[in-house]
C-alpha cells in the first residue's frame, strides 16, 4: 500500500520540492501551506495528522537573524510546533520526520558531526530548533525521525544561488566570506532522500533517531559562488574572497557546519551526491527566477 503522507510547510522551497517528489513517486500527499496549517494549533494539527501514515515537518520559522530579537516567537513555531506535532503522530501512529539544522552545533569542530554529537546552539534559531529535536525523539522514541540540513537553496524561495547570479547581472565583481566551511544542499536531492527514508520508516527498515541530510562533500560560501558563476558561464574570478567580519549580522553563525552522513547506511537510504554534481542539475531552475534581493552570504 502506497503510504500516505503530510508535508507541513508545503508552501515554503523544501515543502514544495517536497511535494512534488511524492507526487511524481504517485504517492498520496497532502501539503498544506502556512495559512491553511499554523503547526501550533493542536486541534487543527490532531486533524491533518489524522490518516497519515508519513508527516514531514518542514514548517519553520527560517529568519535566523530576526529569531536574535523575537526568540520566544520563532521557538513557538521551531519548537511547539513539532512537539504538538508529535503529540498528533504518538496518538495516531504516523511517523514524523522532522526537518532540522546544523546550527544546533557550536561550529568550533575540525571533522564532521556525527549524528549523536553534543549540541551547543550558538544563536537563537539554533536554541529553538534543539527544542523541537528533543520533543520529537522524547515523544516518539520509535517513529521519530529528526532530518538535520544545511545550506539549503532550490527554486521556490529566497536562495544564496539565486542571489549570487542576480547580482553576477548587476555588479562586476562579488565578495562573499571564504571563513564558513559547509554543504550546500539542493532542496530536490534532500526531498529526493526525505522520500526514500519515510518510505523505509513505514516499512520498518529504518532505525528512529538523527540522520543528517546535506550534500556530499564540503564547500566555503566562496566556493560555492564560484562554482555557480563558472558552470553558467560567467567567469570565477569575478567572485573574491573576504571573510565574516565584512558581514556583521545580529546571529552568530557556526564556522564549520559539516555534518556526517553514515546513518543512512542504517536505514538503507544512500547518501546525497556531491554538492557540485547537485549544483549543477539544479541550476537550470534556478537562473529561470528572479534572484533573491540582496547580496550578503548566509545559511
Amino acid at each position: 500500500m502506497t503510504a500516505r503522507w503530510l508535508v507541513t510547510g508545503g508552501a515554503g522551497m523544501l515543502g514544495r520540492d517536497l511535494a512534488g517528489v511524492l507526487g511524481e513517486a504517485g504517492a498520496d500527499v497532502l501539503a498544506p501551506g502556512r495559512r491553511e496549517l499554523d503547526v501550533t494549533d493542536a486541534d487543527a494539527v490532531r486533524a491533518a495528522v489524522a490518516g497519515r501514515d508519513v508527516v514531514v515537518n518542514t514548517a519553520a520559522w527560517t529568519d535566523v537573524d530576526g529569531a536574535e530579537s523575537e526568540e520566544a516567537a520563532a521557538t513557538r513555531v521551531n519548537g511547539d510546533g513539532p512537539r504538538t506535532l508529535a503529540a498528533a503522530c504518538a496518538a495516531s501512529g504516523a511517523v514524523l520526520l522532522q526537518l532540522s539544522t546544523d546550527y544546533v552545533f557550536p561550529g568550533d569542530a575540525t571533522a564532521p558531526y556525527p549524528h549523536d554529537a553534543p549540541t551547543s546552539p550558538v544563536n537563537a534559531y539554533g536554541r529553538g530548533k534543539l527544542a523541537g529535536e528533543r520533543a520529537v525523539l522524547d515523544l516518539l522514541p520509535e517513529r521519530g525521525y529528526v532530518v538535520r540540513t544545511a545550506w539549503l537553496y532550490g527554486a521556490h524561495g529566497r536562495n544564496f544561488v539565486s542571489t549570487m547570479l542576480g547580482l553576477a547581472e548587476r555588479h562586476a565583481t562579488v565578495d562573499v566570506v571564504d571563513d564558513q566551511r559547509g554543504q550546500p544542499t539542493w532542496t530536490r536531492a534532500l526531498a529526493r532522500q526525505l522520500y526514500e527514508l519515510g518510505e523505509a520508516a513505514v516499512a520498518g527498515r529504518a532505525p528512529a533517531g538523527v540522520y543528517h541530510g546535506t550534500a556530499s562533500a564540503t564547500a566555503t560560501w566562496f566556493d560555492l559562488a564560484r562554482a555557480a558563476f563558472e558552470l553558467t558561464g560567467l567567469d570565477p574570478e569575478r567572485v573574491r574572497p573576504t571573510t565574516s567580519e565584512a558581514f556583521v549580522r545580529p546571529a552568530r553563525r557556526p564556522a564549520y557546519s559539516v555534518l556526517a552522513h553514515k546513518r543512512w547506511a542504517e536505514a538503507g537510504v544512500a547518501p546525497q551526491p556531491h554538492w557540485r554534481d547537485q549544483l549543477a542539475e539544479a541550476l537550470p531552475t534556478l537562473t529561470s527566477g528572479t534572484a533573491a534581493p540582496g547580496g550578503r552570504p548566509g545559511a
